[in-house]
């Protein structure tokens, strides 16, 4: 979880990677309006978000009900959009924070091709995060490092949480 641009996709993969499971890029789950309103440089609204979240709570749902541990990359910028994913998870939930700041942010958001989502959106993207602070299940990882070491954080912090 995390804004725009701190490497959401790149690690959820990893991370499924080594658990052998499945990854869904959670920007496929978004309904074309909000994508399109996203392309425009408009900033999507709660009710914006509800469809979406719906989406991929629904997938993390199937997964607990498979049996096997779902990876999605997922924005989770608010608390309730969090508290309504670990209610629809139907198990256990846990979120790795992806935080850095605005300059490493925009300068990989300036990089990257093919992606919908402007660097022009970062700033309501900031005004919309509440990070995690004090919940349970978070694992916080500076993205101001390579990515090798950003996903070694993030599995060492994983790893953690299941001995706790």
């Amino acid at each position: 979880m995390g804004v725009s641009g701190c490497g959401k996709s790149s690690v959820g993969e990893a991370i499924a990677a080594a658990f052998v499971t499945d990854f869904i890029e959670g920007d496929a789950l978004h309904p074309p309006e909000n994508i399109a309103k996203m392309s425009a440089g408009t900033p999507l609204t709660d009710e914006d978000r509800w469809p979406w979240l719906d989406a991929i709570g629904k997938a993390l749902h199937q997964g607990s009900d498979a049996g096997h541990a779902v990876v999605v990359s997922c924005s989770a910028l608010k608390k309730v959009y969090r508290d309504h994913l670990r209610k629809a998870a139907g198990g256990r939930l846990a979120f790795v924070y992806l935080t850095g700041t605005r300059a490493v942010l925009e300068s990989r958001m300036g990089h990257r091709t093919g992606h919908f989502m402007p660097t022009s959106l970062l700033d309501s993207q900031f005004r919309t995060l509440e990070p995690p602070t004090g919940e349970d299940l978070v694992v916080t990882v500076d993205i101001d490092r390579p990515l090798d070491a950003v996903i070694a954080a993030a599995l060492e912090g994983l790893a953690d949480l299941r001995t706790a």
